[in-house]
């Protein structure tokens, strides 16, 4: 199994206090998850501050680094580094410049950039960033015509295109990404991003779940895409799960409930998830639960422990977690 870290670019206030990371940092990490043996870094999207972050945090905005440009530091600093997005914010980013930016990255890195998308966790974050639009606009319908769109720019030499939400006429982008296919990997755990993966998607980057619903939708991925005339091999299955480590498994949970990314969690509850399965479902415990807990992934078909967060009250803990993990499963 593969295993991979999500760095700390939009995490303050929602997972981390307030400041947690300096710029400097995010090089210095990258080339440490690299020299432990990690597969990638990855990071994720915000542009604006949750209500409930607001209110735990008043009158201290988080740092929210853009991430296209995070991930470019890290991939020139390292040199077999796979570096993703986990997830891009698609309808919060014009496809066009997003297509540019990956096909660049992938160029300059010599193909290593992977591409995970999603319709964004918050819609009251795609209400302030596009008032207007976000009165009649429907993220899901954005997400599918955006990468029906980037998907064309990846590939052909001249691009028209003439949708409810994005036009263009002419348009020829080169470079294209050095990977063909282009690593474009579908983000989401409901039923349309099961299917958007089986579609189109080269990998499938879910949150977590309890391990029974994670079992049944990679069966349902893999049944329909064989249907659709795809190897269900050539997706990567690569859930997202959090990551704390102790010597105890009491501990390990005893730290975990008492993060702030517990109460990132409730903020996500309508999004259908049990919270009470949110321990025994991560890779929350001690170095021997972990290692029982990813042979259980491994037996029930997931490839990559995708862009593992680790809930921390200060980036020393952050660093000790990375380290005691890559030794925990022999990276």
């Amino acid at each position: 199994m593969k295993f991979s870290i999500c760095l700390p670019t939009g995490f303050e206030g929602v997972m981390y206090p307030i400041p947690f990371v300096q710029p400097g940092d995010f090089v210095r990490l990258a080339r440490i998850c690299e020299r432990l043996g990690y597969h990638s870094v990855w990071g994720n999207d915000h542009i604006t501050t949750q209500h409930y972050v607001r209110d735990l945090f008043p009158g201290r905005p988080p740092n929210f680094y853009e991430l296209m440009t995070v991930l470019s530091f890290c991939a020139a600093a390292t040199t077999t580094l796979k570096v993703g997005t986990a997830l891009a914010v698609l309808p919060m980013r014009d496809p066009f410049w997003l297509a540019k930016q990956v096909a660049t990255i992938d160029q300059m890195s010599a193909g290593r950039m992977i591409l995970g998308v999603g319709v964004g966790a918050y819609r009251e974050e795609f209400t302030a960033w596009a008032p207007r639009l976000a009165a009649t606009a429907r993220r899901g319908d954005m997400l599918d015509e955006g990468l029906a769109l980037m998907r064309r720019l990846f590939t052909e030499p001249r691009v028209t295109h003439e949708g409810t939400y994005y036009a263009c006429r002419d348009v020829e982008m080169f470079p294209k990404p050095v990977q063909d296919p282009f690593a474009l990997w579908i983000g989401g755990h409901n039923l349309a991003a099961v299917e958007r993966a089986a579609r189109i998607g080269t990998g499938w980057l879910p949150g977590w779940r309890p391990w029974h619903e994670l079992e049944e939708r990679i069966r349902v991925l893999k049944a329909r895409a064989a249907e659709l005339g795809r190897n269900p091999a050539s997706i990567e299955i690569a859930p997202q799960f959090s990551l704390t480590i102790a010597k105890t498994a009491e501990e390990a949970e005893r730290r975990y409930m008492a993060s702030g990314l517990v109460a990132h969690r409730k903020s996500l509850a309508y999004t259908g998830r049990d919270l009470s399965h949110q321990v025994i479902a991560n890779l929350v415990g001690s170095p021997d639960l972990i290692r029982e807990k990813i042979a259980g992934l491994s037996a029930i078909g997931v490839d990559h422990a995708c862009a593992l967060m680790i809930p921390a009250d200060s980036l020393g803990e952050f660093e000790d977690q990375l380290h005691w993990f890559a030794e925990v499963v022999k990276l």
